[in-house]
């Protein structure tokens, strides 16, 4: 593969921006599900994606949103044994040294590092199990304009924020004063996640003393910027998917294959 984001997730590069000068930021995010042509038809439907086909192969898509690259199908999930969800991957300069900080704080490494030219990526678990990915090499082409087109944030239901907050800013060295390292803020029982000024990613805490429930369990939720909020859900339901919570600003929807999203109306992290 050639000029390609993780797991079937990239645009072609024309403005070089590498993982060594934006890190420890969500930089793609990735789709792995189970029927290729149901998947594209779903989201097209809900969030007016077009498509065009990844250097990977023929189970893989790149989604567009207005002509730019925002996230990545692969349909693996049945031939490689995976599970059909949505992951956000980081920003590393160095996947393997990522990926030694994850084991040695009690996290698994499930796939790779994997050479996909021009980088690398691996598939990862933090300490309570939440899936998330990471990626060495070049970014998207047009960095600036990935991040206005792409997920408004990602967000991660965990059993202890600010626990998890130090499992991940150590990988990712997040509030490390490295230059264009990311910033970490905290709001109530919140922490925030700040790269170049924008907030890119935040994690929220359940019940820590009482038993989890195992309908929730930890996870990065992945959230799309949309102008219709309510149009999004019903036409999530009316192409086989469902709605979990609605209101003004946000829903949290499943896919016909049961991947979980959010869309958040624009304007709202």
């Amino acid at each position: 593969m050639t000029h390609d984001t993780p797991a079937g997730a990239g645009p072609r590069r024309r403005e070089v921006v590498s993982t060594h000068s934006v890190f420890g930021a969500p930089c793609w995010v990735s789709l792995t599900s189970r029927d290729l042509q149901a998947t594209q038809d779903f989201y097209a439907a809900v969030l007016g994606w077009r498509w065009r086909g990844a250097e990977l192969g023929e189970h893989f898509r790149i989604a567009l949103a207005d002509g730019v690259p925002v996230a990545g199908i692969a349909a693996v999930a049945s031939m490689w044994q995976m599970a059909v969800a949505w992951t956000p991957y980081f920003a590393v300069p160095d996947a393997d040294v990522a990926v030694s900080r994850v084991r040695e704080r009690g996290g698994t490494a499930a796939v790779g590092p994997l050479s996909f030219p021009p980088g690398r990526a691996a598939l990862l678990a933090d300490r309570d199990g939440a899936t998330f990915g990471i990626w060495q090499g070049e970014l998207v082409t047009n960095w600036e304009a990935w991040r206005q087109a792409a997920p408004t944030f990602v967000r991660l239901h965990t059993r202890d924020a600010f626990d998890a907050a130090i499992f991940y800013g150590e990988v990712l060295d997040w509030a490390s004063g490295l230059p264009g390292c990311c910033e970490v803020e905290y709001e109530g029982g919140e922490v925030v996640l700040r790269s170049r000024g924008d907030i890119v990613a935040r994690i929220d805490s359940g019940a820590v003393e009482a038993a989890p429930d195992p309908e929730v369990r930890p996870h990065w939720q992945i959230h799309f910027s949309v102008a219709d909020v309510a149009g999004c859900a019903r036409a999530a339901e009316k192409h086989g998917g469902s709605v979990l919570r609605e209101d003004e600003t946000e829903a949290i929807l499943r896919d016909a294959d049961g991947a979980q999203f959010t869309v958040t109306s624009r304007g709202s992290r």
